[in-house]
């Protein structure tokens, strides 16, 4: 009986500890301006993803503007929603899952962590305006099936500020949507996100600051990666919810692991190799584990030929060294 006991204690540990059937192997799939056909999607199979995020758009004017523009002709079609169904059937066609992921965008870029009211009646307005976004895609996401909703992406001020509201949203979408929930926190935000309880997965956006090399070694990367590691494994023992990131990249630049969040078009020099060992680093410190689920890179255009390549500094893996790492991780770890 003792040892019989022991194996019950031993069975139930580990399953609250090994959250993780399956590798999340993902790529953000960019929204385009036309339809999605199979050789696009080959290219995605050609790295051994089985998951894809399809990521729709909704637009506000300013940072204190409670107003939200989307599904509109004047959008992209893979922004609208008749073109992220379209992205997503192609996708789970070739048997590759979907998060699906609606984001806001800002007018000229501006960072949605800084979202915020200036009146009561315009944070009412805001919560009416985010409620028919996010639940519209809630449908879609029930309609088609896909794996995950992510019910939002960086939005830290109007998550801190109105707490009680993200409650109900998560409720309400719960009422249209089966699957799973998650939200995709920025680096220096999760572990101030009030509702993880609520969801299904701990979502971060990982651009955490590692090295401030010109090209970090993939040893001095795993070394940056460890205080980070232990909050994030932390907070995933402490909630009993697995990690999934939602976004994860690196720019094929000089200093990439500096201040890997970076989207400016900067005039840092290529530097192919300094995103090939951050991407092999975070890849080695996270796929394996229990507690993590999988992640997202950032990014993956549809049009493969086009994109990426020797003389690109931006954050897509593709026609680089960093995407055959990406391949090889992705192929060992399923």
């Amino acid at each position: 009986m003792r040892a019989l006991g022991f194996s019950l204690i031993c069975f139930l540990q580990f399953s609250c500890t090994s959250q993780v059937h399956e590798k999340i192997n993902g790529v953000s799939f960019v929204a385009a301006p036309e339809k999605v056909v199979q050789k696009q999607i080959n290219e995605v199979l050609k790295v051994h993803a089985n998951h894809a995020a399809i990521m729709p758009f909704g637009f506000i004017r300013e940072i204190n503007s409670p107003e939200i523009i989307f599904d509109t002709e004047r959008q992209w079609y893979g922004e609208t929603r008749k073109g992220a169904k379209q992205y997503i059937q192609m996708l789970q066609q070739n048997g590759i899952k979907v998060m699906l992921k609606p984001q806001i965008w800002i007018w000229r870029g501006e960072f949605t962590g800084t979202l915020k009211m200036d009146s009561e009646e315009d944070w009412k307005t805001l919560e009416n305006a985010y409620d028919k976004f996010i639940l519209n895609y809630a449908d879609l996401a029930q309609q088609t099936n896909v794996a995950i909703l992510c019910i939002g992406t960086e939005l830290e001020q109007f998550v801190k500020a109105r707490p009680n509201y993200w409650k109900r949203l998560i409720s309400k979408i719960r009422k249209i949507y089966k699957g799973k929930l998650t939200y995709a926190a920025n680096w220096d935000e999760y572990s101030r996100t009030t509702f993880w309880d609520d969801l299904d997965y701990i979502g971060i956006d990982a651009y955490f600051p590692l090295s401030e090399s010109k090209t970090p070694t993939v040893e001095e990367l795993k070394t940056g990666w460890q205080p980070w590691k232990t909050k994030i494994r932390s907070l995933s023992k402490a909630k009993n919810k697995p990690v999934i990131f939602t976004e994860f990249g690196y720019r094929s630049m000089d200093y990439t692991a500096k201040k890997p969040w970076l989207v400016d078009r900067n005039e840092e020099k290529v530097n192919l190799k300094a995103q090939a060992n951050a991407q092999k680093a975070i890849l080695s410190e996270f796929w394996e584990e229990d507690w993590f689920a999988g992640g997202y890179v950032w990014k993956w255009f549809i049009a493969h030929e086009k994109s990426g390549g020797a003389e690109d500094n931006r954050f897509t893996p593709q026609n680089k060294p960093a995407q055959q790492i990406l391949s090889g991780f992705y192929k060992q770890n399923k």
